[in-house]
């Protein structure tokens, strides 16, 4: 029977009435299933709702989480959103408000009302691409702004940021919107090598100035010649050579190690650093006037988890990327591997988001990227060596199984609800847990004594 024919025990003045005046309502009994509903819900849903069906099957299809049903099946009023197949085949957002209908004291039935969802408030901000970074901040657009301001005058940048915020990536783009673009781009990490061959790194040296410099080298700051040098982690270079690099800015002139002529170089320095450096300055460790010629124009960008909306956003971009090295095709991400991707506090920032994605296809199959592909500290997932054997908290048996432990975690054990919550009955969600191994092995006996 067609849900747009009015069932038996409906008056069908009332569901004409239901169609002209309430919009998008599905009307369920006690038992979340499904007793009408009107066209327009049918619509938004994208293919006919029948009646009898449950609503969470209607709704929630193969999903492992179900915050929406999980509150049905406590006879709780509730509103959420939930991701849905379009007619086209992508996915988009609906939103779901459901409210229980009270007689003589008891719940007789359910009202749920559909809707398209609105775009969340970090989605309502478009993207934009500004050399290699995506964002949808504002706060990191009007680093963007800054950025581009700073790349047209010759004057000392200096980035902060933590780890993996894409310090690099931001002095690229000074340079590229620079006057120097044609010219050559030059990084060096000031943490990653000793004094000794930081000076050498930096200035070069001339041949047998030390133990194995049989050649003469012109060092990076005469590689970046009319082009731009970034200077990474510049807090961590010692005194002593901030004391050189300070005449280097002063004179525009470099003195190799070994030599005593100087050699003049036309170079931007861009620096950058993941700690104050005033407060580098109050401790001794750098020096003032060099802070004050290195940082005329700040910049600070922002962490990752500052970043609303941008851990989806650049999750699908990046994928899109894996994607085109071959392998495993992603299509999508499953809602609650993005539930467990936004809520993450990324102390790695961009870095660990990629090396997660990375880890997520070499880890997981097919085309949708589940909460277990993810790394554990990410996914909450434990990574073995546990001594819990029970069958119910076993990790085996697939999707289904994986399903029907969340249900009866988010029902607390009580398997009626868990049932409502996956849309079966009691009986069939006891026959899927015994194949799939999830029942106490007394249960089992007794089912075959």
């Amino acid at each position: 029977m067609s849900s747009r024919r009015a069932p038996p025990t409906l008056d069908r003045v009332l569901v004409a009435a239901l169609d002209d005046l309430a919009g998008s309502v599905v009307v369920l009994d006690a038992k979340l299933a499904v007793l009408y509903a009107t066209p327009e819900a049918e619509r938004i849903v994208g293919g006919a709702i029948q009646p009898g069906v449950s609503i969470v099957k209607a709704l929630c299809g193969e999903a492992e989480k179900r915050p929406i049903a999980e509150a049905l099946a406590a006879g709780l009023p509730t509103s959420g959103e939930i991701e849905r197949p379009a007619p086209d085949g992508t996915l988009r957002m609906l939103s779901v408000r459901a409210t229980p209908i009270q007689r003589d004291g008891g719940r007789i039935g359910w009202t749920v009302t559909l809707d398209e969802a609105k775009l969340r408030p970090a989605d309502g901000e478009p993207a934009v691409l500004f050399h290699g970074m995506w964002t949808r901040d504002p706060g990191m657009k009007r680093v963007f702004h800054i950025l581009q301001r700073a790349a047209a005058r010759e004057v000392g940048v200096l980035i902060r940021g933590p780890t993996g915020s894409g310090k690099e990536l931001a002095a690229h783009a000074i340079h590229a919107l620079s006057a120097r673009a044609q010219g050559p781009f030059r990084a060096v990490n000031c943490a990653a090598l000793p004094p000794t061959l930081l000076e050498s790194e930096l200035f070069g040296h001339v041949k047998g100035a030390f133990t194995g410099a049989v050649r003469d080298s012109p060092g990076i700051f005469r590689a970046a010649h009319r082009g731009s040098l970034f200077l990474d982690e510049v807090a961590e270079m010692p005194l002593e050579l901030q004391a050189k690099l300070l005449r280097v800015l002063e004179t525009r002139t470099v003195i190799p190690v070994g030599s005593t002529d100087p050699v003049e170089i036309d170079v931007r320095i861009i620096a950058a650093t993941h700690q104050p450096l005033r407060v580098a300055v109050e401790h001794g460790r750098f020096r003032a006037d060099l802070m004050y010629r290195l940082r005329i124009v700040p910049v600070f960008l922002p962490p990752l988890s500052a970043r609303l909306g941008d851990v989806e956003l650049l999750g699908h971009k990046m994928i899109e990327q894996l994607n085109a090295q071959g392998g495993r095709q992603i299509t999508r991400i499953s809602p609650g591997a993005l539930e467990a991707l936004t809520d993450y506090p990324w102390p790695g920032n961009v870095r660990e988001l990629r090396s997660a994605l990375e880890y997520a296809y070499v880890i997981g199959d097919g085309p949708v990227l589940v909460e277990s592909d993810l790394p554990p500290e990410i996914s909450g997932t434990p990574t073995g060596g546990g001594t819990n054997t029970s069958p119910v908290t076993s990790e085996s048996g697939g999707p289904e199984a994986r399903r029907i432990r969340v249900a009866l975690e988010r029902a607390s054990g009580n398997r009626e609800r868990a049932a409502q919550i996956l849309g079966m009955s009691r009986v069939t969600l006891w026959r899927r847990m015994r194949s799939h191994g999830l029942l106490d092995p007394d249960e089992v006996n007794d089912a075959t004594e």
